[in-house]
């Protein structure tokens, strides 16, 4: 006979064992990101230190109140048994029972409390009754209800033993200034709390505060990760700590902005600038396919599309040698260099150039020109800028290449007198294929001053494009030696090295 086995039915979302598992998942999820929480981290650490300040402060003042008064009564009586000590020395024991006579009878200290026993603990004088039992150590301070006549008292006593088996008490009634210290601290213990209540309300505001600060850099954040680009942290206008967090958060979102915009212009122009050569070299391979008639033809046609997918090459040569730049990898290579040799070897090669194109180079430059950097880098940017001064520059202007020292920096010149580059076209002309309406007619890629500004950002400089009525100067501005903080290791070169001269620039690069 099959046994029948009840089946328990799953809980339907809607169900109450359903909504309690839900609730208890939320309540752990709650406490574990409260523990995570940064914010209750910091409100509590300024608990902490808030509690401990509040705390050694109440220590301190009951030390210099509720302690000052203890402090005064054994004083009083050390002052009492010093004096009573001498009269002892004096006269002896007759002499010391008149002298505390004397001083209850005059009422010196109403607060006064005296006793002499025998060494059976017998009174012989003074105006306590009986010895009181729990006083038994002569090095101790005691604190304890002694009778007094007729009515009880509290009182702070210390025990003396004297030759022959004597005992004496000295002490005092505390009655009154122990009301006054249990006031004192009773009044430290209210405002203890009052300082924890307090200490908590400025944790959570601290807490709250801080929560708020990064509230919008989450929210921003958020936006970011969700594809909102325009997204910016707000900034209060206060000028602290997170004002300059924003800021740099802000700056960082503009850099990625840029760079993502970048990007989207690379693909466009790269998908733009390679689609006609890639079509005519197909073209050209088609047509010689279907038309050759004889193997020179193939043959033709076969090294003008190899032409065209050169240049296509060269295109992306140039692209991973300015990624390269921009990711610092070139840095290794930084060593000190005379920039005037390097300068001179551009003006020997550029200079013949001109020549044959009917222009003039000359060089504005006195050595020495030392510096620290990538002499190869260094090298392709300013024969970029000559090459483009070159193509642009017509015939019978001169072309300057210069150099000179400002400071702790050095400026390198080149500068054509050409059609210029538009004012609104400026902040353009760095970014890679972005060709201006002058330029549009002339081989190359759009590249050329892509690298130079990667080479300029390498080396911590900066590039500046300004009018030279006709034409434009660049002007390279970077440091003559880097800061240690960078890490770079320095190579020697040899001296009698002559560098050698760079190749010319394909299109790509210019």
């Amino acid at each position: 006979m099959n046994r029948i086995v009840p089946i328990q039915a799953e809980a339907a979302p809607g169900t109450p064992g359903r909504r309690s598992k839900r609730l208890r998942l939320l309540s752990r999820v709650g406490r574990s990101s409260l523990l995570r929480s940064a914010g209750l981290r910091f409100a509590a650490l300024y608990a902490i230190i808030f509690g401990l300040s509040a705390l050694a402060l109440a220590i301190f003042l009951w030390w210099a109140t509720a302690g000052l008064l203890n402090r005064q009564v054994e004083a009083a009586i050390n002052a009492d048994a010093q004096g009573l000590g001498e009269r002892y020395e004096e006269g002896g024991i007759p002499a010391l029972i008149l002298t505390i006579q004397d001083r209850l009878s005059q009422n010196v200290d109403e607060n006064a409390i005296y006793l002499l026993a025998d060494n059976q603990l017998h009174p012989i004088a003074g105006n306590l009754d009986i010895w009181p039992t729990q006083v038994s150590a002569s090095d101790v301070w005691f604190e304890l209800v002694v009778r007094r006549g007729s009515h009880e008292a509290l009182a702070r006593i210390h025990r003396y033993d004297l030759p022959g088996g004597f005992h004496l008490l000295i002490g005092r009634d505390i009655g009154s200034r122990a009301k006054l210290r249990s006031l004192l601290t009773a009044g430290l213990l209210w405002a203890l709390l009052v300082m924890v209540v307090l200490g908590s309300a400025g944790a959570l505001a601290i807490q709250s505060l801080f929560k708020r600060s990064l509230a919008d850099v989450s929210a921003t954040a958020d936006a970011i990760s969700r594809g909102d680009l325009s997204n910016r942290v707000r900034i209060s206008g206060r000028g602290d700590e997170f004002d300059r967090l924003a800021e740099t958060i802000n700056d960082m979102l503009d850099r990625i902005a840029r760079l993502m915009d970048g990007v989207r212009q690379v693909s466009n122009a790269i998908a733009h600038d390679l689609r006609t050569p890639i079509t005519r070299a197909r073209a050209r391979l088609e047509d010689a396919a279907l038309h050759a008639r004889d193997a020179g033809d193939l043959h033709a046609a076969v090294e003008r599309a190899t032409s065209d997918l050169d240049g296509i090459v060269s295109v992306f040569q140039g692209l991973l040698r300015i990624a390269e730049i921009e990711a610092g990898s070139r840095r290794s290579a930084f060593s000190s260099l005379d920039l005037y040799a390097l300068l001179s070897d551009l003006h020997e090669l550029y200079g013949a150039a001109a020549e044959e194109q009917g222009q003039q180079l000359d060089l504005l430059a006195k050595p020495p020109l030392s510096m620290f950097g990538d002499r190869d880098m260094l090298q392709q940017a300013v024969a970029n800028l000559l090459e483009n001064a070159l193509k642009f520059s017509p015939a019978g202007k001169p072309i300057l290449l210069g150099a000179g020292r400002l400071g702790d920096r050095i400026e390198i010149m080149v500068a054509d007198s050409g059609p210029g580059i538009p004012l609104e076209d400026r902040a353009r002309v760095t970014e890679r294929f972005y060709r201006g309406e002058s330029a549009r007619s002339t081989p190359g890629s759009g590249l050329g001053l892509s690298l130079v500004q990667a080479v300029v950002q390498l080396h911590s400089g900066t590039l500046r494009l300004e009018d030279n009525h006709p034409g434009v100067r660049a002007v390279l501005s970077l440091p003559a030696e880097f800061s240690a903080s960078r890490r770079l290791v320095k190579v020697d070169r040899p001296a009698a090295t002559k560098p050698a001269a760079p190749d010319p620039p394909t299109p790509a690069q210019v």
